[in-house]
């Protein structure tokens, strides 16, 4: 596979979180889940040729029938059975015209201009290199923001790399973000890539994403090319759920009891396609789901269960992995109600934003049968938000955030009350002046908090915050004003002070002598290399920051920032810093503190 797959592999063995080879869920029980051998494809060209079109047929020597005398005129009724005879490759035309077709050479949903990562954010790095990273990198991860980093270079519009299919390195990608939690994103790169140019592993990636979505419909446009090339009987029941989503019911339900005898699947999970046939246009088969027989939840069942508003077991549901709960807090076929269970866990993943999060809450609080807790956070929320009397705004700030006894306040509410925060003016003696700052930052609004910058003493938690998180402070830090911080009384392990060395150091806000020295103090080794390390640096110096974000989410494979390292942490904000990654590194130098 060449030395840059190597590399991959010496990476993710050494010294990281053990890693699964995770490959796309099995739809149906044990026996069904058996995908076909992929073929090699071929690497993309930029322009692209009709896929089953036949080539046109070598035009005839006409002289012939240059002697011939012509022939009279047939009637009209006569021809009417009879096929004019019409270039396949003009057909094709009509279909999808050659100016809007789209190249595999570059793929993504984000341009540069908004907001994504350039053209050429992984450079000349090796397509297998890049797939088997993505591959085997265990999501979701511990950071929010490297979340939000990730999401956004797997999203972008940028170069298929060398020597992969440009078909394949979206379904890479769109498998990825489908395990982070971001079924929509993961679904419009899969939806950016025409039905044509599917190869096998797009054709998986599509069905784990149309179920994750809800919406089996997705892969509707190419059940019949994947039927041809895959043997994974999904397939089969696929074929039958969208015949009647065509509105062909009798060719549905022919397929669905074809599929029963021949044993394609038994049980729930044949049920749940029938009802998916019943709800088509036409359907008339009334079907009873009983959930008894299933102990663990499948992306299968949770997908057609969605798609037909099947109400899933909440034992299923809390036994489910994560990534589940993402997606049922993205999800347009819940209501609020249902989603804001799941939101707060989404948002502090990344998957949705503090605006997102306030207006769900906002829906529940307009709503007439308003849930009793999720109700009082909405009312808390609107008072933080529209009460011009500061006591009273602090005072509902207060009570979302939770008891101050615990000292912590749960990162989701920092994020849903953010931009609350940010109406609070900046004053001295504000005993709040520590969870404002963490609350606007934990929504990326450095300018708003900067505004408390004056109102802080030196060594505080609001102090420490800020010098990672404004984006202005460019200064040295001293090191009698690093001593002065302890962490706060959260942090009994001592871990934070760690933590902030390594921020610091990672942002290049300490000179080099009093970062050594720092670090000699508190027994952490900045300067260890290992092959993970070193994969960084060589994407820096490439400069690569597609690849750099790819790399520092394989250095922060866990559900826990207990379980990220300083070394780890100073690595990845370094390797970020110098590829002009400074706003994500800020935040997730901020966030570190923030979330122990």
């Amino acid at each position: 596979m060449g030395d840059a797959l190597a590399l991959a592999l010496a990476i993710l063995a050494f010294g990281l979180p053990a890693l699964g080879q995770e490959r796309p869920e099995s739809i149906l029980p044990p026996g069904f889940d058996q995908p076909p051998t992929p073929s090699p494809s071929p690497v993309p060209t930029t322009q692209q040729t009709p896929r089953n079109v036949a080539p046109p047929a070598p035009a005839t020597t006409p002289l012939a029938g240059l002697s011939d005398p012509v022939a009279p005129t047939e009637p009209l009724s006569e021809l009417s059975g009879t096929p004019l005879p019409i270039d396949p490759v003009l057909i094709a035309e009509y279909e999808m015209p050659s100016y809007a077709r789209r190249s595999l050479s570059r793929i993504g949903i984000v341009g540069q201009a908004q907001g994504g990562l350039s053209p050429t954010a992984f450079g000349s790095a090796d397509g297998r290199y890049l797939e088997a990273l993505m591959s085997r990198l265990r999501a979701p991860i511990a950071s929010r923001w490297l979340s939000i980093g990730l999401r956004r270079a797997l999203a972008s519009r940028v170069d298929t790399p060398a020597n992969v299919n440009g078909a394949d390195f979206a379904a890479e990608r769109a498998w990825l973000l489908l395990r982070m939690g971001e079924a929509n994103v993961s679904r419009a790169i899969i939806e950016a890539v025409d039905p044509d140019n599917y190869t096998p592993k797009l054709f998986e990636a599509a069905m784990q994403s149309a179920l994750a979505s809800g919406d089996p419909a997705l892969v509707c446009p190419v059940v019949d090319d994947a039927k041809r090339v895959s043997s994974d009987r999904a397939w089969i029941l696929a074929e039958a759920m969208c015949r009647a989503l065509l509105g062909v019911p009798g060719e549905a339900g022919a397929l669905i009891d074809a599929a029963r005898r021949r044993g394609v699947a038994r049980g729930t999970d044949l049920l749940l396609a029938e009802k998916v046939v019943g709800a088509g246009a036409a359907g008339r088969r009334a079907v009873t789901i009983d959930w008894n027989d299933v102990d663990h939840l499948t992306i299968w069942r949770y997908g057609l269960a969605m798609a037909t508003g099947v109400p899933i077991p909440q034992g299923l549901l809390d036994s489910a992995n994560p990534r589940v709960h993402y997606w049922r807090a993205l999800s347009p076929m819940l209501d609020a109600k249902t989603r804001a269970v799941f939101a707060e866990r989404a948002a502090a993943q990344g998957v949705l934003s503090n605006i997102a999060l306030v207006d769900l809450f906002g829906e529940i609080e307009q709503a007439d049968d308003q849930p009793i807790a999720e109700g009082t956070i909405a009312r808390d929320l609107r008072t933080a938000h529209s009460e011009q009397d500061r006591t009273r705004r602090l005072a509902a700030l207060r009570a979302l955030w939770g008891d101050p006894k615990t000292f912590l306040t749960p990162y989701p509410r920092l994020i849903l009350t953010a931009r609350a925060a940010a109406g609070v003016a900046a004053a001295k003696d504000t005993p709040e002046a520590d969870k404002l700052i963490a609350a606007m930052l934990s929504a990326g609004l450095h300018k708003q908090a900067s505004e408390w910058r004056d109102f802080v003493d030196v060594g505080s938690q609001g102090w420490a915050l800020l010098t990672l998180g404004e984006r202005s402070f460019i200064g040295k830090v001293s090191v009698g004003d690093f001593n002065r911080y302890r962490g706060g009384p959260s942090d009994s392990a001592g871990i934070k002070p760690k933590l902030l060395l390594a921020g610091l150091a990672g942002l290049g806000l300490l000179d080099t002598g009093v970062s050594a020295s720092l670090a000699r103090d508190l027994g952490v080794d900045l300067g260890s290399q290992n092959s993970w390390t070193k994969a960084l640096d060589q994407a820096v110096i490439a400069r690569q920051p597609g690849t750099v974000v790819l790399l520092c989410a394989i250095g922060m494979q866990t559900t826990d920032w207990r379980g990220v390292s300083p070394l780890a942490l100073y690595n990845i904000l370094s390797a970020l810093n110098r590829v002009g990654l400074e706003g994500e590194a800020r935040m997730i130098a901020v966030e570190a503190l923030t979330r122990l």
